[in-house]
């Protein structure tokens, strides 16, 4: 079966959230607001500058999908490429979808010009996740992640406003 990957459209965000939701289910036994994972799907695919997602169909099916963001890197002179919220539905894992989609996305860095690399975090226990990114030549860094999170403060404004 051809799989056809594709920038996201607004009339994607529905399923969008809902992997998103699914992925964070399923990786971090996490709960996501629907009405709030919704309203950051659909802010990034109506603001470019926040980044972009692509789509993977499979027969007209939208099937996995994945976000890019970017970081500007003074060391570099570049940007890096995050690439996030991956999910592929269970029935079509293990298919090369992601890999699929992450050459599409080194071919979209090749075309831009100024992308220096690629960088993703993964729960540390998806050891299924952790393969798949290593098999495609990603390395594991020296970097620990800290956060401080304010949870969905723009959208509980708009929301009480």
């Amino acid at each position: 079966m051809q799989l056809t990957i594709r920038p996201a459209a607004l009339e994607d965000a529905a399923l969008i959230a809902e992997f998103n939701q699914n992925m964070a289910l399923e990786t971090e036994d996490k709960e996501l607001i629907p009405e709030l994972i919704l309203a950051g799907v659909t802010s990034l695919l109506n603001n470019p500058a926040y980044g972009f997602y692509l789509v993977a169909e499979r027969e007209g099916r939208v099937v996995a999908s994945l976000m890019i963001t970017s970081e500007w890197s003074d060391w570099r002179n570049g940007v890096f490429w995050w690439i996030q919220s991956v999910y592929v539905h269970p029935q079509f894992r293990r298919q090369g979808i992601y890999r699929k989609l992450y050459a599409r996305v080194k071919a979209l860095a090749a075309e831009q010009g100024n992308v220096c690399g690629f960088r993703l975090y993964v729960e540390k226990d998806n050891q299924q996740a952790q393969q798949t990114y290593h098999d495609l030549g990603m390395q594991l860094t020296d970097y620990l992640i800290y956060e401080e999170m304010q949870l969905g403060i723009r959208y509980l404004k708009e929301q009480t406003a």
